[in-house]
């Protein structure tokens, strides 16, 4: 079991409230993910693999499998918030854990502005009375005060939200298994392989607009200074919230593929109005289904998605101020509450701010969408080499399975998926990332070159490679 002497021998204090169990986590992650996510970019997936969007979503928990293994071997070697900017920044160095932590922003960051964007874009189309901005504040506010009593009280309602998710997925699941049963639709494997349009290049941009759906099972890894059960428990919970998330995935766009009532037409022309799951559901069973499956899929990303996107946030946010490599403010955690409180304001408050910015814009959605996958991807990419420095050169581990073949095949996989990615996410990505490095140069200039507690000597820029 983790206990406050995991953190006490790298100079940190136990201030977070150890509450969460494996079931917790197993719902964190699960709504983080949202087991209806698909929904929402059904037919932007569809178009992007050629028909293909069950194949992209296999192909997305295959090489997300080798990532979530990756995660489970750093989150045991050092149990504590930060995700990838602590196992990068011990793992290797503290200046590529800086820009690790750097990258990975551009997700958190970003993360709950788009879910609150999506949700109230959509509930403005189910409700037009209310404006998109009214939205964004109440579904802002609402989250930020539950996430703000404490982390008991998250988990309790991301529970209860989780319930009704999957209440909504199995009833779109029989009614459309009915629907295929009863000669509704066409039957096919097409979702999963078309030969007049695969090519694996064209898959592959797929995936990494289907990994939008997967992030989230990452977050857990947040959680590592607030659970009662030990860092082996969270690897445990990220493999089976993946799998599982995969499974429902996979099942749901697969029987929308067969529902779609015009394939042709949805990949001639896109899906403009983000419609398309909708659509298929309303083939199924009639206008209720898709209004049923729309309205869900709008609560479900402004609130229980949001509000753990807010925690994984606020948790970044504050391992990374820890370490004063961001403002001190934001390391600041309620006496009362045990939760940075600092953090996850100014995270309610930059949501809102992005979200009512980017809804000003035409392309606000499928900006944020590019950004946030093609940083996630480059996170994951330098976890995997942090896997491999650590275990395999630094401790000179002879587990080459789980330190070099593993994480290998992972980073290969997700480097041709970031290679095949949108250009224009690749481009702002860069940007961002050069941005970043600019900062970490402003920090040596200054004297604050990046520096994490308890680590050796050796372990400082210039000697990583020296300690055995």
């Amino acid at each position: 079991m983790t206990t406050s002497n995991d953190l006490a021998r790298y100079g940190y204090q136990q201030e977070l409230s150890r509450q969460l169990r494996f079931r917790d986590l197993l719902a964190y992650g699960l709504v983080y993910m949202v087991p209806i996510a698909p929904m929402a970019i059904f037919g932007s997936v569809y178009v992007g693999s050629g028909g293909m969007v069950a194949l992209a979503y296999a192909i997305g928990v295959v090489a997300l499998v080798f990532t979530a293994f990756s995660y489970a071997q750093m989150v045991k070697a050092f149990p504590m918030s930060g995700s990838v900017y602590n196992y990068a920044g011990r793992g290797i160095s503290p200046p590529v854990g800086f820009l690790a932590g750097w990258v990975i922003l551009l997700d958190y960051v970003l993360v709950p502005g788009l879910l609150y964007l999506v949700a109230s874009v959509a509930m403005h189309s189910t409700v037009p009375a209310v404006p998109v901005w009214l939205w964004l504040l109440g579904f802002v506010a609402v989250n930020t005060i539950v996430n703000s009593v404490g982390i008991r009280m998250t988990a309790v309602v991301t529970r209860v939200m989780l319930v009704g998710e999957l209440i909504v997925l199995a009833v779109f699941l029989a009614v459309a298994g009915w629907a295929l049963a009863s000669g509704k639709g066409r039957l096919s494997w097409d979702a999963f392989y078309n030969a007049d349009t695969f090519t694996w290049s064209l898959v592959a941009g797929a995936v990494s607009i289907a990994v939008l759906s997967f992030l989230g099972f990452d977050g857990i890894s947040m959680l590592a200074e607030e659970t009662r059960d030990g860092a082996r428990q969270i690897g445990r919970a990220m493999a089976a919230v993946l799998v599982l998330a995969g499974v429902l995935f996979i099942t749901q766009t697969w029987l929308a593929a067969m529902l779609v009532p015009n394939p042709g037409g949805l990949l001639a022309e896109g899906d403009v109005n983000g419609t398309a799951f909708y659509d298929a559901a309303a083939v199924a069973g009639g206008g209720w289904l898709a209004t049923v499956c729309a309205v869900a899929t709008a609560i479900a990303w402004g609130l229980p998605n949001s509000m753990v996107a807010q925690v994984a946030t606020s948790r970044l946010l504050y391992a990374m101020a820890r370490d004063r490599q961001l403002p001190a403010f934001l390391a600041k955690v309620s006496v009362r509450r045990s939760v940075p409180i600092n953090a996850t304001l100014l995270t309610g408050v930059v949501s809102l701010a992005l979200g009512l910015y980017m809804a000003t814009r035409a392309d606000g959605i499928t900006l944020l969408s590019s950004l946030i996958n093609f940083g996630a991807m480059v996170a994951f990419l330098v976890l995997h080499v942090s896997v491999v420095v650590h275990h395999l050169i630094r401790r000179r581990s002879g587990n080459w399975f789980a330190h070099l073949l593993m994480p290998g095949i992972g980073f290969v996989i997700l480097a041709y998926v970031v290679v095949n990615a949108n250009i224009a996410a690749q481009r702002l990505g860069l940007a961002w990332l050069g941005l970043g490095v600019l900062v970490l140069a402003g920090l040596y200039l200054t004297g604050r070159r990046p520096v994490l507690s308890g680590l050796a000597p050796t372990q400082t820029v210039g000697r990583d490679m020296e300690r055995v």
